[in-house]
């Protein structure tokens, strides 16, 4: 029996015990149900030969992981709305904030200024939440030329989005 069809057992037998596992610490079935669908298709793109031994202590691994991500993003987005809000209490709101949709203007104004190159790694890390070494992975990169990509488009970013407050 080979990896993929080892995994696609392990899938069927134990696939709800990881959506409950991860649902208990996200207090959200649907946002699970999707992490366990990418934890899943993260296996099979492996490389490395996995064993069954290895599967759950895997696979817990990456759901713990995958809740701390999602915990990371989270709290970036609820510090954003609170600043939003906190600022809308003040009388003065509608000079100081941006909306949402000028800010994301001015963040594609931005991108359009970077390389191709620049842009599509900013793009991966920012909208789809991957790691430099994720995005390595995905474009087939050197992991330090991503990573200074990466640095670049945010010191462009951060420029443009600094120069409009």
């Amino acid at each position: 029996m080979n990896n993929q069809e080892k995994l696609a057992n392990y899938y069927q037998r134990y696939r709800e015990e990881i959506v409950d596992f991860i649902t208990v610490r996200v207090q959200d079935r649907e946002e699970a149900l999707d992490m366990v669908q990418d934890l899943f298709l993260r296996l099979l793109t492996r490389q490395p030969l996995i064993t069954e031994k290895s599967f759950p202590s895997l696979i817990y691994t990456m759901a713990k992981h995958m809740v701390a991500d999602y915990y990371r993003r989270r709290h970036v987005y609820e510090e954003y709305e609170h600043y939003i809000q906190h600022d809308n209490d003040s009388d003065d709101s509608m000079e100081s904030v941006f909306s949402a949709r000028q800010i994301m203007e001015r963040m594609e104004f931005s991108l359009a200024r970077l390389p191709e190159s620049c842009r599509e790694v900013y793009r991966l890390h920012i909208y789809d939440g991957m790691k430099v070494s994720e995005i390595s992975q995905t474009l087939g990169e050197d992991y330090k030329r991503v990573e200074n990509q990466l640095g670049h488009a945010r010191k462009v970013v951060r420029r443009q989005l600094r120069a409009c407050v």
